[in-house]
């Protein structure tokens, strides 16, 4: 049984669930907004999206674990878990953009083996199973081939004051370099990487959970993703993503 067979049916589950929940809460006023410790926004809808997850996940009677943005690590000794940010860019769904998404990858054996995001707001979702491509609905994707930063659209976190640091004027450096930049952050930004409309994608400051379906759908649309150290993990803390002509070019201005 390939990862599509196995996984398929409970992504798309999930994912068809947390569309229907998040899009309940969007510009409504049931949307209830808090601030964790670390200032970053968590809504209703966030913990609603999760607890759906975790509750298919354990009608699914597949051996999986859950590592969720909102309600941590829930471990029974399966070799294979389940990644999940419920809403993957909270800032952006409780203004009312429509650049949110809930983020769902597999980890067998230490590999992300499926990926999907979902970004209801926008009607599109995303998609890859290893060894199997990258895909926008039903459209194969692949990343450009520009070859040098100097002809590069490069997209980014931006620059807000809790990414100061060694990293943000590296960054800087980078998109200084390159022909053109724009600042969208999250899970989008490497998405158009993934789909060859940007060349590379640098976010500052990641988890586990805002990474995992995006490494798989970049490598399997022919990019690369890694940290900004060049280690290819979901745990490195950051992220960059690029059509991989790019990529050591590009890691050469944070080392």
């Amino acid at each position: 049984m390939g990862f599509r067979e196995e996984y398929g049916g409970l992504l798309e589950g999930i994912a068809a669930e947390a569309d229907e929940i998040a899009m309940r809460y969007f510009r409504n006023d049931a949307m209830r907004v808090e601030r964790k410790a670390d200032g970053s926004a968590v809504t209703n809808a966030d913990r609603s999206i999760e607890e759906m997850a975790r509750d298919r996940v354990a009608k699914s009677g597949l051996a999986l674990d859950v590592l969720g943005e909102e309600m941590g690590e829930t471990r029974g000794g399966a070799k294979a878990r389940l990644i999940i940010d419920p809403i993957d860019g909270t800032e952006e769904f409780a203004r009312g953009i429509s650049t949110f998404g809930t983020l769902l990858g597999i980890e067998h054996d230490g590999e992300i083996v499926a990926g999907l995001v979902s970004a209801p707001a926008m009607g599109v979702r995303w998609h890859a199973y290893r060894g199997e491509g990258a895909w926008r609905g039903g459209q194969r994707l692949g990343v450009s081939q520009v070859k040098q930063l100097r002809d590069a659209m490069v997209v980014t976190c931006g620059t807000d004051r809790r990414k100061e640091g060694e990293d943000l004027q590296r960054m800087r450096r980078v998109v200084d370099a390159a022909k053109n930049s724009r600042g969208f952050g999250g899970f989008w930004q490497h998405l158009q990487v993934a789909e060859g409309a940007a060349d590379a994608a640098i976010d500052l400051r990641m988890h586990a959970w805002d990474i995992a379906p995006l490494l798989l759908i970049v490598e399997e649309a022919g990019g690369r993703a890694t940290n900004l150290a060049g280690e290819r993990t979901i745990y490195g803390g950051s992220l960059l993503t690029s059509n991989e002509l790019l990529h050591e070019e590009m890691l050469g201005y944070f080392h």
